[in-house]
């Protein structure tokens, strides 16, 4: 609750600060000499309350949405050896990081898989797919496993969604306000909006959100190398290295992982700005750094 405050709080300070140096810029009032009249700080308000709403109404629904998307299975009495031994490794390193016990389960996919999600670090999913039970050594999945309890000790999932939040936020205010620019002094609507607001605002929307995406995926990206260390000194460096290594044989093959990958994929130029997942010969390299 305390991250949830202290990212709500620096997001009021960021409209406050923003709102500041828009009154200092006398942007209000070129605005309204171009006959655009717009209260910029209420504007900032409800631009913040749509695009907060929307990140905390995904996180609170994070564990139900995973678990109906991919049939999850949670564990709650182990049926075998593998389940049992799944149980054993989160609970200890769930003891190891100070964290409540998450849920554990299992989902059915071919492809070498994991993931963690949940409203907060106390009340979190992991789970695995049957993919990476079958395709990876039990030293590599006890690292997979150090990489999802790392990014949930780390609050990571509420991490990225405040900032999601917050990039929302600054989408939608100068979208808007490109909206009303475009419709009060191109197209001249003196009444209400014209047609021209409110296709430039979805334009300046699809735009605008395509830029800030690179922002998310670049800390996605910083978050990814911080679970690899993490993962790294639960399990220890060389297995966590062996999994990225094992994740990079599958990937040799035509079949690329599902939409919820733990490690993601290989890529480069501009593509690899949108990868929510660094390179995993990257990964591998800033692992061997660390000795």
């Amino acid at each position: 609750m305390m991250r949830i405050f202290l990212f709500l709080a620096t997001n009021a300070a960021i409209l406050v600060v923003v709102s500041i140096i828009f009154n200092l810029l006398g942007l209000k009032s070129t605005l309204d000499a171009q006959g655009v009249n717009i209260n910029l700080d209420g504007l900032l308000v409800m631009s913040a309350v749509i695009g907060m709403t929307g990140s905390f109404i995904s996180l609170a629904m994070s564990k139900w949405s995973a678990k109906q998307a991919m049939g999850v299975f949670v564990i709650d009495r182990p049926q075998n050896q593998t389940e049992q031994w799944l149980l054993d490794v989160v609970a200890r390193q769930a003891q190891q990081v100070g964290i409540d016990m998450p849920e554990v389960g299992i989902f059915d996919a071919h492809e070498a898989n994991a993931f963690a999600t949940g409203m907060s670090k106390n009340s979190a999913l992991v789970a695995v797919s049957t993919g990476l039970l079958q395709s990876m050594e039990a030293d590599e999945v006890e690292a997979v496993i150090g990489h999802e309890m790392t990014h949930v000790s780390n609050g990571d999932m509420v991490t990225m969604a405040l900032m999601q939040g917050v990039v929302n936020t600054f989408v939608y205010f100068f979208a808007t306000l490109i909206g009303h620019v475009v419709d009060r002094t191109v197209f001249k609507t003196e009444r209400g909006y014209g047609p021209a607001y409110y296709i430039t605002q979805i334009v300046a929307q699809i735009a605008l959100g395509i830029l800030a995406s690179l922002l998310v995926m670049w800390f996605s990206r910083y978050r990814e190398f911080k679970a690899d260390a993490g993962g790294a000194r639960l399990a220890g460096r060389e297995k966590m290295i062996a999994a990225l290594r094992a994740l990079q044989r599958a990937h040799e093959a035509p079949e690329l992982p599902g939409q919820l990958a733990a490690f993601g994929i290989n890529g480069g130029g501009v593509r690899k700005l949108f990868m929510s997942h660094p390179p995993l010969e990257e990964r591998i390299a800033a692992l061997q750094g660390n000795r």
